[in-house]
């Protein structure tokens, strides 16, 4: 594991006027995991300077998105804020089901991921976004690597999200493709669209992909727990995963060591929140104004002390 750390000296020129701090109660380092998107470092680099500021040592940790609750489990790792219910709900509850990990609330943020395809294919595959629509056409999609099969193009496999499993589930015509990186993904999806070349892939929000690209997500049959949990659910009664992907909440996560040891960070964690436009807003000045994740989320925390304050105030 690369440990990245992060001293309260840089925080120093962040002032809060009129709160009290809560003490730190130990300078043994609480470890933040970093994963590879930008937004997740964004949120976690504004948590880190947060509890920084209030006097804790805090470490970046380098984790895999599903393989880290291995280290919630058993405190080698601390913090991880961002879980979202579209592709880690069920590695959230087998963790927190042992005790050993907690759900420390919503970010505030509401997720969606899922397929999606820039507008200009509708031209050559009419009936999208339904997905029956996207099978009949999946050669559109094809790729001299997977002809006559579609292409879809997945994000990193370390993310989840059952593509592979829904695709043979629904008898798809089409063939995943993982992007080895969040940039390669987007940088795909950029070169595809000033070409309008075909392309289906993983799009996520709160990003600002869905709002500089103009397109649809798939619609798949609506999602419910059952049928990921029970192949007898759904149009294929023998597999699960014949449906959508769910949404809702990014979720915060710690080790159940955090708030024994440090219970005002515990605190601090569990009244972390920022809202959809905000992180998409910080995303597109790091990917595509070419700002660093320090210079925007300073630019954060400058303009809303009044709001990070108050979650490490005593």
């Amino acid at each position: 594991m690369r440990i990245f750390t992060f001293s309260a000296a840089a925080v120093a020129g962040l002032s809060i006027a009129g709160a009290a701090l809560a003490a730190a109660e130990s300078q043994e380092p609480i470890k933040l995991t970093m994963h590879d998107w930008t937004g997740q470092l964004v949120t976690t680099t504004l948590m880190g300077k947060v509890l920084s500021k209030a006097g804790y040592n805090v470490e970046y940790v380098q984790a895999d998105y599903i393989a880290q609750f291995a280290g919630l489990k058993t405190g080698d790792l601390h913090v991880a804020m961002e879980i979202w219910e579209t592709t880690g709900r069920e590695a959230m509850d087998e963790a927190t089901a042992t005790g050993k990990v907690v759900n420390m609330g919503e970010t505030g943020m509401i997720a969606i991921e899922e397929w999606w395809y820039p507008a200009y294919m509708e031209e050559v595959c009419p009936g999208l976004p339904d997905w029956k629509a996207l099978n009949d056409c999946a050669s559109e999609f094809a790729t001299p690597e997977t002809a006559p099969m579609g292409r879809y193009l997945g994000g990193p496999v370390t993310w989840g999200g059952f593509d592979d499993e829904r695709v043979e589930a629904l008898g798809m015509d089409f063939e995943v493709v993982h992007a080895g990186t969040d940039a390669a993904l987007f940088a795909e999806l950029e070169s595809a669209y000033q070409r309008k070349a075909p392309i289906v892939l993983w799009i996520y929000a709160p990003h600002w992909a869905p709002t500089k690209y103009e397109g649809s997500f798939v619609k798949f049959p609506e999602y419910s727990a059952e049928c990921y949990n029970d192949p007898s659910v759904g149009m294929n009664t023998s597999m699960a995963y014949d449906c959508g992907k769910p949404t809702g909440p990014i979720w915060k996560v710690a080790s159940s060591t955090v708030a024994e040891t440090w219970p005002g960070a515990a605190k601090a964690i569990e009244a972390f929140s920022v809202n959809n436009d905000d992180m998409g807003d910080m995303v597109a000045a790091v990917d595509l104004d070419g700002k660093s994740v320090d210079e925007v989320t300073d630019a954060w925390l400058a303009a809303n002390e009044a709001a990070w304050s108050t979650w490490i105030a005593d």
